[in-house]
């Protein structure tokens, strides 16, 4: 069997990676529509100056709050009734979400429909990629997820494509729009057959507290989360607050969240498959991701410390820092490969929505020290070399999982 092809596989089981990736890929393009629409959208609603990065803090932490809670809630639900309801239920969620979204008067409903949005987005990524796991091979478990992850972070670049050529209330529609149309695809998906083997065995499924009650357990569970942290502080901070770090480093012309987020998904695309494969190749999730972690820290380095003066030269930057956070769902997969089947969605889909609401600290850290007296760029870079530290710390604590069989329990 060749193991970089998909082709000898069954049609559901090509149509279940079809579907996690156009999910995916939906799930993208909504999550960070905030970030591409920020400055249009809160200026249409009568905010100006300082209120603007004050209010965008508080939005992203509303969605963010909204992913961190919608991680337990659609993980355990994986874990207790299957993943195929988890993906309809907040893909369902998130899409009329975000449609409505294009229709608020005021921060207040702002916040909330973000925040819902953020609830249903928490469950489409974790459950595709246990899903996708489950059912192929072990030998072809990367090449599933790399194809998911792909297709699925491109959905940021559209985002910002579209972000320059609609106007912000059609974007928000257009997403809620691309996600009913999505669930049509949902019908000829089939249940993973290893969550169908446990569901009449008398064993816990989807007990958040076993995560908690074992001390190397919760280690490893608290590794996978911090993995993935420098990915959210690249898109969280840098190129969201870009325009402001422009300022920081002298740049006239002002920069653009839009422009900087499709150079940085550009990059990210291609890391996503690089990395996928790169894994393949090393036979190894950790020398994949180890190494992806050492290119992004000079990658930042570079954006920190080179002198800039025009606005391409901070997105061309972004590109190669981009790439070298493309070990996102690799580390998803790494994720749900660590524990077992009563327990892999709740892990698979809590642990990257913890990471995305890693942004509420680092965004009110980096609020705190531009207070404090610090300006963007220091502030910035103080948050940056906890978020690396984090990732090798976690990347170095869990153990080898590329050659796992998947069908055991906790």
């Amino acid at each position: 069997m060749n193991n970089t092809s998909l082709k000898s596989l069954p049609r559901h089981i090509k149509l279940a990676v079809l579907v996690a990736s156009l999910g995916y890929f939906v799930d993208a393009f909504d999550l960070m529509l905030f970030s591409v629409l920020r400055i249009q959208s809160l200026k249409d609603l009568g905010l100006e100056g300082d209120e603007l990065l004050a209010v965008s803090k508080n939005l992203i932490n509303w969605q963010m709050w909204g992913l961190l809670l919608g991680g337990l809630f659609w993980g355990v639900l994986g874990d207790r009734i299957g993943r195929i309801q988890v993906l309809f239920g907040s893909i369902l969620m998130y899409s009329l979400a975000t449609f409505l979204n294009g229709f608020v008067q005021d921060v207040s409903q702002y916040s909330i429909l973000r925040f819902i949005a953020g609830l249903g987005l928490a469950g489409e990524l974790g459950g595709g990629i246990t899903l996708v796991a489950e059912l192929l091979p072990k030998e072809k478990r990367g090449i599933g997820t790399t194809i998911v992850a792909t297709i699925g972070v491109s959905g940021v670049i559209f985002a910002g494509v579209v972000g320059n050529l609609l106007s912000w209330r059609q974007v928000y529609m257009l997403g809620g729009v691309m996600g009913f149309l999505l669930l049509l695809l949902r019908i000829g998906v089939n249940e993973s057959g290893i969550f169908n083997s446990i569901k009449t065995k008398d064993v816990k499924r989807g007990d958040i507290f076993m995560l908690l009650n074992s001390w190397p357990r919760f280690l490893k569970y608290v590794s996978c989360i911090a993995i993935a942290i420098p990915t959210w502080f690249l898109v969280g901070i840098l190129i969201t607050f870009c325009p402001e770090i422009g300022v920081s480093k002298g740049i006239e012309k002002p920069l653009l969240a839009s422009d900087a987020l499709i150079w940085c998904y550009v990059g990210l695309t291609v890391g996503d498959l690089a990395c996928g494969l790169i894994s393949q190749w090393m036979k190894s999730r950790k020398k994949a991701i180890l190494t992806f972690l050492i290119g992004e820290t000079i990658s930042l380095l570079l954006i920190f410390f080179l002198p800039l003066s025009e606005p391409w030269q901070f997105y061309a930057l972004s590109v190669p820092a981009g790439f070298f956070v493309g070990y996102w769902v690799i580390f998803v997969t790494t994720a749900a490969e660590q524990f077992g089947t009563n327990l892999r969605a709740t892990v698979a889909t809590s642990v990257p929505n913890l990471v995305r609401a890693s942004l509420i600290p680092m965004s009110t850290g980096f609020i705190y020290f531009k207070q404090s007296g610090f300006g963007v760029l220091e502030s910035a870079g103080l948050i940056g070399i906890v978020a690396l530290g984090l990732a090798f710390w976690g990347v170095l604590n869990l153990k080898e999982s590329f050659h796992l069989d998947l069908d055991y329990l906790e």
